[in-house]
């Protein structure tokens, strides 16, 4: 099983031209992709619906779009008709297995007076690739500071670590079964889980220390045996070795809950990609 995380900035390739067809296909052999910057009705790019689009040249592959930014861009053709539409920027998960239920979750924002300051979420979609289902998570944090980042880890953190006890999209029974609320099998929500995007930090920060561990001076890294565990590291990487950007180190990332660490294989970051500022990171699992 192959997984992608990859930052596509709104189909802005490191030419400096929008072409949203060279990402598809910079990603359409991965099983489970986790993207981040996509959007729907941007002028710049082209006022493309970028998830459908994507999602139209890899037809094999199920699909959810998180949006965090969400504004009116609707407008009145020429017989003064309303054309609904939204302006959109967010996160999407994509996957050759089904996508059994999907949420999105709105994380701490910081309200900026100067610097563009936006809402960034955390996407959640629970695939089934037929050995049993698991959590995958796409998400964006904010690239200002240290700590506008914490309080959105803070929140993710909990939000993984308390989903299996909410239980699925719907649980339980229903008075009146009849009544159409229950339609189909209730959908799961295992302790298993992904985490795949954008973080802006990297394995030195404080922001990587919460969200894995501490490191210590005499053992090196802590990591709770029901925390997470950097993938890269699990398929036998240095933390220090990577970049998925030209101008940071490994600053995109996929954890892994810490049981499924040993099902990691293999990990690497496709440099030679040119459809984003960042490169695809990806992450090979039985």
């Amino acid at each position: 099983m192959l997984l992608l995380s990859y930052n596509i900035q709104y189909g802005l390739g490191r030419d400096d031209k929008y072409d949203i067809g060279r990402v598809a296909r910079e990603i359409a052999h991965a099983d489970i992709i986790a993207l981040q910057e996509v959007e729907r009705f941007w002028q710049r790019s082209g006022m493309l619906d970028e998830p459908a689009e994507i999602a139209s040249r890899l037809p094999d592959h199920h699909w959810v779009f998180g949006a965090n930014l969400d504004m009116d861009a609707s407008f009145r053709d020429r017989s003064g008709k309303l054309v609904h539409r939204r302006r959109q920027f967010g996160t999407m998960v994509l996957s050759r297995f089904p996508i059994l239920s999907s949420r999105n979750f709105p994380l701490p924002k910081f309200g900026d007076l100067t610097q563009h300051s936006i809402q960034q979420g955390l996407l959640e979609a629970v695939i089934d690739p037929g050995s049993g289902p698991f959590r995958v998570y796409s998400t964006h944090l904010s690239h200002l500071c240290p700590e506008t980042r914490l309080p959105q880890i803070e929140s993710v953190l909990d939000i993984l670590r308390r989903a299996p006890s909410e239980g699925g999209a719907w649980c339980g029974g229903h008075p009146d079964p009849a009544a159409g609320w229950i339609e189909g099998v209730m959908p799961p929500m295992p302790r298993e889980a992904v985490l795949m995007g954008d973080l802006n930090f990297d394995q030195a920060s404080a922001e990587y220390a919460r969200m894995i561990g501490p490191v210590t001076k005499k053992y090196g890294r802590l990591v709770n045996r029901d925390g997470l565990v950097d993938a890269w590291v699990a398929a036998g990487n240095a933390e220090a070795d990577g970049k998925t950007h030209p101008n940071n180190r490994r600053i995109d990332h996929c954890f892994v809950w810490a049981p499924m660490a040993p099902r990691v294989r293999r990990a690497w970051i496709d440099t030679a990609a040119m459809g984003s500022d960042h490169y695809p990171l990806f992450v090979e699992m039985d």
